[in-house]
């Protein structure tokens, strides 16, 4: 009799479960074999490198380790906190800088808003020997922001002590949470502390308790701060085991939240661990537990309520930190689909440690810290936790393209021209809109050893097609340019390159072919034929004689067309060894720029 009251309840805790919480129902799943996962991308995502680390600049891009990204929006600009060290994670000394922008794709430099703090020297750990002499605290926060009733934007920050290895800075035996305004003219308020640890006070610590501070606005955000459950929720891996204001005293990671129309509040949880809340946070009404579905690890996943009314969460959909995927629920419970947002791995120029690869730890804007014109979704997270990225994801998520092509970049309105394509835009890779002998036109440049540039453009799925398109390259003697075509899962059927020394090619199987030469400030008119079903392709270049082909890879199908200017990446993989211990080869230079304009493209999906 028990075992079978005991199946019962497991069998109805189940469908409670299913019924009650997020779970994900969609049949896609992703590959780690690939570093896109085999996903299909979300129609429009623009991913945009904000800071690109650099040991030999000056200034506050040469620390090597930039991780743990947060993003607002207030007073008609973004705000980007991360934190960083020298080299390597809980490494001292940490900081937390901070970048602005009006646009999301143009970001002024960044500046410290938390800096370097030296912990007193003497200073030790219960159940550790190490003791502080000359030493610095590390940065850990898992909030970074706060947008007060009174409108007010506050930037926040946490000081962790590390003494020696393997010392943890979120054991609850750091310093203390700090705070500071962020003013409109782009000045900083005195930091404060917000809250201490047990063995810290304002006796002993270099900065002022929230408290004393003589600006009545500043004091009563600190207390709207302490005094919200989901805020303090935050705050737990920091914060004193026993802290009377975090709710739920439990070692769950990385919380984050959103409310559904009936105001119950969905939090989300490092392993897509996931609970509901019927009182802000006060309590939980189970676990949390693992979102039935949901496949993600020890990286941060995001959800928020989009300006269509659904829902989405982004994440990494493997036991790895790539791809980063996006998932959209009609209800804020069940989640459907998973598409692509970033499927790039850029080169770890600079090694240390716990320096995971891949693009990870997203975080989005918080309900109170601001609304983006437009409607879009913009995320933030770390490239190998050693470069900084920003999303702008379209809403609604869009997974599909229905009809063909027809875009002449000089006609149309400027700024629209990428609307409808997929880029990847690191600082030294940038794609972008701008004119070419006075007509606009799509530019990809690169002067990146270690990365490139990337535009996607997706059409409606075809075993047969027709496109055209013109490319300008700019040089001859450097530079390379790539031209796929790809299939629903990412796998190019052919290739077309433009080398670095005047050759266009097409790959046929394990040789390229030849298909001519071009000229810097040649305008290149291709035209391609597909048939996925005979695998033949035949290219015109300016009307010549048509070049027959076949792909190198058998598909069932194309839906999309990359120019890329690298060569596809292949490292790291699953089996790749977690830690990179060394540098890359000269991992500061720079190439010269190869530019290249494409000027039209259009598709005939038969």
């Amino acid at each position: 009799m028990r075992i079978v009251i005991t199946i019962l309840f497991i069998i109805n805790y189940s469908l409670l479960i299913a019924q009650d919480t997020v779970h994900y129902t969609g049949n896609t799943l992703s590959n780690v074999d690939y570093h896109h996962g085999q996903l299909s991308p979300a129609i429009g995502v623009h991913n945009i490198q904000v800071m690109r680390a650099n040991r030999g600049d000056t200034g506050t891009t040469n620390w090597t380790y930039n991780h743990q990204p947060m993003l607002a929006y207030w007073n008609n600009s973004f705000y980007l906190e991360y934190l960083c060290t020298p080299v390597g994670e809980h490494v001292p000394p940490g900081r937390t800088v901070l970048q602005r922008s009006k646009d999301g794709y143009n970001w002024d430099a960044p500046v410290v808003i938390f800096p370097e703090y030296k912990i007193p020297d003497g200073t030790v750990k219960e159940g550790r020997k190490d003791t502080a002499k000359n030493t610095f605290a590390v940065m850990h926060q898992r909030i970074g922001f706060y947008t007060s009733k009174s409108k007010k934007l506050f930037a926040l920050g946490y000081y962790g002590i590390v003494l020696g290895a393997h010392d943890d800075p979120n054991d609850g035996n750091g310093i203390g949470r700090v705070i500071r305004e962020i003013k409109a003219d782009g000045s900083f308020g005195p930091i404060y502390f917000l809250r201490y640890n047990h063995a810290f006070n304002e006796k002993n610590t270099l900065y002022p308790f929230y408290k004393t501070a003589k600006d009545a606005a500043f004091v009563k955000a600190c207390e709207e701060i302490l005094a919200t459950p989901l805020l303090m929720q935050q705050m737990v891996e920091e914060a004193d085991r026993n802290d009377p204001l975090i709710p739920l005293q439990k070692d769950f990671k990385a919380f984050n939240y959103y409310h559904l129309p009936n105001g119950n509040v969905v939090g989300l949880w490092k392993y897509a661990l996931t609970s509901i809340s019927k009182d802000e946070g006060k309590t939980w009404q189970y676990g949390p537990l693992r979102a039935p579905g949901f496949v993600n690890a020890n990286a941060k996943i995001w959800g928020q309520k989009t300006s269509d009314g659904r829902y989405a969460t982004v994440y990494n959909p493997s036991e790895f930190r790539w791809p980063l995927a996006i998932s959209v629920s009609d209800d804020g419970l069940n989640y459907k689909n998973l598409l692509l947002v970033n499927g790039e791995i850029t080169s770890l120029r600079y090694g240390g440690a716990y320096k995971s690869y891949g693009p990870q730890y997203v975080r989005g804007i918080q309900e109170m810290d601001g609304v983006v014109p437009g409607g879009n979704m913009w995320v933030t997270y770390s490239m190998n936790k050693e470069d900084i990225w920003i999303s702008e994801i379209p809403v609604p998520v869009k997974e599909k393209e229905t009809k063909d092509v027809n875009e002449t970049f000089a006609l149309m309105n400027h700024g629209e021209q990428l609307k409808s394509w997929n880029i990847y835009s690191p600082l030294l890779c940038k794609v972008l809109t701008e004119q070419y002998k006075n007509l606009d036109a799509v530019a990809l440049h690169d002067s990146d050893p270690f990365d490139y540039a990337k535009a996607e453009r997706v059409f409606p799925v075809a075993k047969k097609v027709n496109l055209s398109f013109s490319v300008t390259p700019q040089q001859t003697s450097n530079g390379e340019l790539e031209i796929e075509l790809i299939d629903a899962k990412g796998t190019p059927c052919l290739r077309i390159m433009l080398d670095s020394t005047g050759s266009i090619l097409t790959k046929q199987g394990y040789r390229n072919k030849s298909l001519g030469k071009y000229n810097a400030g040649e305008v290149l008119a291709f035209k391609i034929e597909l048939n996925t079903a005979t695998r033949f392709y035949t290219v015109t270049i300016n009307g010549g004689k048509p070049s027959s082909n076949l792909c190198f890879a058998p598909v069932q199908s194309v839906e999309r067309i990359t120019f890329r200017t690298g060569d596809v990446r292949r490292f790291p993989d699953a089996d790749t060894p977690t830690d990179q211990d060394y540098d890359l080869p000269n991992p500061n230079r720079k190439d010269k720029e190869a530019v290249y304009y494409i000027h039209y493209l259009t598709t005939n999906s038969l």
